[in-house]
């Protein structure tokens, strides 16, 4: 489905996949860790193509450090936990940069500050769940408020 040429760069590779998302058309996104990008994989694709970061490790708005969670709405707009930068990125359909919605703030246990977010989820009044995995705790963030704040 993704990947399976060895580990790598290229279009057709993956380094250290850690999670998968799957779109109402089939499209497979993957969180390709070691190479700080999400790749979507469209149904039947030879090769993959880079939604967000993929612009070397770094913590700049077009960049991604170990990039774990990602989930994506019926709108497209993808949703990273980029790991190691403590941070939530959005990245709405087509854009070449994402916006930080959560975190950002350095490491930490504070309300605006993350530790090495995981995993994400959405429930369905549209609520963000985030897993603060270095500071043992599931965080809910209403999608709405940060919105309006940005």
């Amino acid at each position: 489905v993704a990947g399976g040429h060895g580990k790598g760069n290229r279009l057709d590779q993956l380094f250290k996949p850690r999670y998968v998302f799957v779109d109402q058309d089939y499209s497979v996104y993957v969180s390709d860790t070691w190479n700080h990008r999400v790749m979507k994989w469209e149904k039947g694709a030879k090769e993959g193509i880079v939604v967000a970061g993929g612009q070397e490790k770094g913590n700049s708005l077009t960049q991604l450090h170990s990039p774990s969670g990602v989930i994506v709405d019926q709108l497209g707009t993808i949703y990273v936990s980029d790991c190691w930068n403590h941070r939530i990125m959005r990245w709405l359909k087509g854009a070449t940069q994402g916006s930080v919605i959560v975190g950002g703030n350095g490491t930490g246990t504070q309300s605006n500050q993350l530790s090495y977010p995981m995993g994400l989820s959405f429930d369905r009044d549209g609520h963000l769940y985030v897993v603060d995995y270095g500071s043992d705790r599931v965080q809910r963030y209403s999608i709405e408020q940060m919105t309006e704040e940005i």
